[in-house]
C-alpha cells in the first residue's frame, strides 16, 4: 500500500489558467486570515498563502498547520531523493485539495520546470526539480514545503469573502518565511495592526 504522505510532484505542474483581469480584483498575493467561529473546521485558524486567483477560481496554500507523522526528510526518502544539504524542517498541510500532492512556495531566486510568479511570496514550483536543488544546496534561500492545497471554483471564493469568514491580509513576507506555522495566524494579525485576542463577529475583507 503506498504511504499516505507520499508526495506528487509532476515533471510539469498544470498550474490554473491565469486571465487578463485586474489583479485588484482578486485576492492573490494575499493572506487569507481564517475569521474566529467561521463554521469550517477544516480551516480553523488557517493561514492561507494565495497564490492564484482569477476569473477560472483560485488557488493557495495554508501555512498554519502542520501535516503531522512526517517530516522534510522523510518525504524527500519517499521519492528517492538524499535529503543531503536540506534540514529536516516540518512540512505543512497545505489544504484539503489532492493533500498528497507537493508543493514549494519559495523566494523568487530561484526557477525551475512549471515555477510560477507568486508575488510577493516570490514563486511557486511542485516539480521534484525543487525538491533536487532544495537536497543539493543549491535551492532557493527562502521556502516552505506543503502537501495539498486550497482551491476554489470559479466565483466561489467571491461568495464566501461577502459572508463572515475570511480576512484578506497583506502578503506579508516575515509571517510566510520568518515565522513558525502555528504562530503564523496570530502574527499576520498583528502584522494588520490587529489584537487577535479581540476580533469580534465582522465580516473580513480588507
Amino acid at each position: 500500500m503506498p504511504s499516505p504522505h507520499r508526495a506528487k510532484l509532476a515533471a510539469t505542474p498544470d498550474w490554473p489558467k491565469s486571465s487578463a483581469m485586474s489583479e485588484g480584483e482578486y485576492l492573490a498575493g494575499r493572506l487569507l486570515l481564517a475569521m474566529p467561529g467561521m463554521g469550517d473546521p477544516r480551516f480553523e485558524r488557517s493561514v492561507i498563502a494565495m497564490c492564484v486567483h482569477d476569473q477560472n477560481g483560485a488557488f493557495g496554500l495554508n501555512l498554519g498547520e502542520l501535516r503531522e507523522g512526517i517530516t522534510f526528510h522523510e518525504l524527500l526518502r519517499e521519492v528517492d531523493i538524499k535529503p543531503g544539504a536540506a534540514p529536516d524542517c516540518a512540512v505543512l498541510h497545505g489544504g484539503p485539495v489532492e493533500p498528497g500532492r507537493g508543493f514549494v512556495l519559495h523566494s523568487a531566486d530561484w526557477g525551475g520546470t512549471g515555477t510560477i510568479h507568486a508575488r510577493p511570496f516570490g514563486a511557486l514550483s511542485a516539480s521534484l526539480d525543487v525538491l533536487k536543488a532544495i537536497a543539493e544546496g543549491r535551492g532557493p534561500s527562502r521556502w516552505v514545503f506543503a502537501l495539498g492545497y486550497a482551491g476554489w471554483a470559479p466565483g466561489q471564493l467571491e461568495a464566501e469573502m461577502r459572508r463572515h469568514g475570511w480576512y484578506a491580509a497583506k502578503g506579508h513576507e516575515a509571517v510566510v518565511y520568518d515565522t513558525e506555522p502555528e504562530a503564523r495566524w496570530a502574527s499576520a494579525w498583528r502584522a494588520e495592526g490587529i489584537d487577535p485576542s479581540l476580533l469580534a463577529n465582522v465580516t473580513g475583507r480588507a
